[in-house]
């Protein structure tokens, strides 16, 4: 399958050091199977350092996801289990991820999720609103993370 990344940078090499801590599913590389989702993302970020959008584009085998040595969890829907690993991730106060996964698959959560943290937290909202106002406004994205060197090395450039 192909995956893609939106950002301002061409690629050349995927360095998870300077990946940014406390996203939906930890501090990793994140792409899209949808292209449409890495090309509204490259121009988020963009608009955000007035500079010019880039879509990386990366191969990888999804054979791989059965093989035993990877760890690799996969969400199918926006549910408790899913709403907890995003507020784990969110909220974590480290530098160090939560889990020990090396690929994470699922929806991507709402832009805002960082305001649905603290009223939850807050406990303003109960966890079934918390998980309703997660969900990405524009319908379900998976989205696909890879976050040790053991996962970066099966994304192949093309």
């Amino acid at each position: 399958m192909i995956l893609y990344h939106g950002t301002t940078v061409d690629i050349k090499e995927i360095d998870l050091q300077k990946s940014k801590p406390n996203k939906d599913f930890g501090k990793g590389f994140y792409l899209s199977a949808e292209k449409e989702q890495a090309i509204a993302m490259a121009d988020y970020k963009a608009e955000q350092i007035d500079g010019v959008p880039v879509v990386n584009a990366f191969e990888f085998d999804e054979a791989c996801l059965h093989d035993s040595s990877l760890k690799v969890k996969a969400f199918s829907e926006y549910d408790n289990e899913w709403a907890d690993f995003i507020f784990a991730n969110r909220n974590n106060p480290t530098s160090a991820n939560v889990h020990d996964y090396d690929i994470v698959i699922g929806p991507i959560a709402n832009d805002r999720v960082g305001i649905q943290i603290r009223r939850y937290m807050d406990r303003e909202i109960d966890l079934p609103t918390f998980i309703e106002r997660l969900k990405y406004m524009k319908g379900m994205t998976i989205q696909y993370y890879f976050g040790t060197e053991r996962a970066i090395c099966l994304l192949k450039r093309i």
